[in-house]
């Protein structure tokens, strides 16, 4: 086995400490006593429990949880979609002009995203609020699900379809009994993608939001720009927590199902044996 050299082993620290050293410090402050995000005075979870009790981060933390959640459903539906129609439907009038306008907020700035987004919805009279931005984020996150789903069908091998259409089953039903089954865990990460972009985004909901629709990002940003308070590191800190624990669990289950699908190979290798 090869042994890491010096230079790999310095490189690869230094750029852990890069990406961690400022989380694990903003975890460690949030749980100071003091005001002061810079100076420490002491252990204490007091500014959790006023995050709990601060009506505007607890609702916009709501806002952003359901915008999050239609805008990631309605992408995943329309990618998935969009990625099918890509995938299968051949050569057809404007498949360049659809594919291109398919993958292009994917290089579009977000800033020529969101204003575009606005003047739309100004034109259309369309007041800002939760629904506009549903359906900005939808606009910008179903090419993701589109790419990804589409690297799936790509892949996908078409006698299973056949074989369900010989059988008796209509179009729909090959689709939704053989295809979607099988391309379902390339929906599914679409759909946590999409989640995740909306979770993040920043510019594009900044664009679109209203005064009574302020999602948690805007919120924190507009915090921060007063100063960082003990509340945005202990906000930061669970933020963390969730998404350490997102991956540690997922992390999980594939490995247990990695191990099931060893064991049962090598059961039925005995079996035949």
């Amino acid at each position: 086995m090869r042994r890491a050299s010096g230079f790999n082993i310095t490189s690869l620290t230094l750029g852990f400490a890069f990406l961690y050293l400022p989380m694990i410090l903003l975890v460690i402050y949030s749980f100071n006593s003091s005001k002061l995000v810079t100076v420490w005075a002491g252990f204490s979870t007091k500014w959790y429990g006023e995050l709990l009790q601060n009506e505007a981060f607890l609702n916009a933390a709501m806002v952003t949880l359901k915008v999050a959640v239609a805008s990631s459903t309605l992408a995943t539906v329309l990618g998935t979609m969009a990625a099918y129609i890509l995938v299968r439907g051949g050569r057809f009038a404007g498949r360049t002009l659809f594919s291109g306008m398919i993958y292009a907020p994917l290089v579009m700035p977000e800033v020529i995203t969101g204003l575009s987004l606005l003047l739309l919805f100004i034109g259309i009279g369309l007041d800002r609020g939760t629904l506009t931005i549903v359906l900005a984020h939808t606009t910008f996150s179903m090419c993701y699900v589109s790419v990804v789903v589409s690297s799936r069908l790509v892949t996908f091998d078409r006698s299973l379809e056949e074989v369900a259409l010989d059988l008796g089953c209509s179009p729909f039903d090959a689709f939704r009994l053989v295809t979607l089954p099988i391309i379902a865990p390339a929906v599914i990460s679409g759909w946590l993608l999409a989640f995740t972009l909306s979770l993040d985004d920043l510019v594009i909901a900044s664009f679109t939001t209203g005064p009574s629709s302020t999602t948690l990002p805007i919120k924190i940003w507009s915090a921060v720009r007063l100063g960082v308070s003990p509340e945005i590191n202990a906000l930061s800190t669970i933020m963390i927590g969730i998404v350490t624990f997102g991956v540690i669990t997922a992390s999980l289950i594939s490995k247990r199902k990695a191990i099931k699908a060893q064991r049962d190979v090598q059961a039925a290798e005995r079996a035949v044996a």
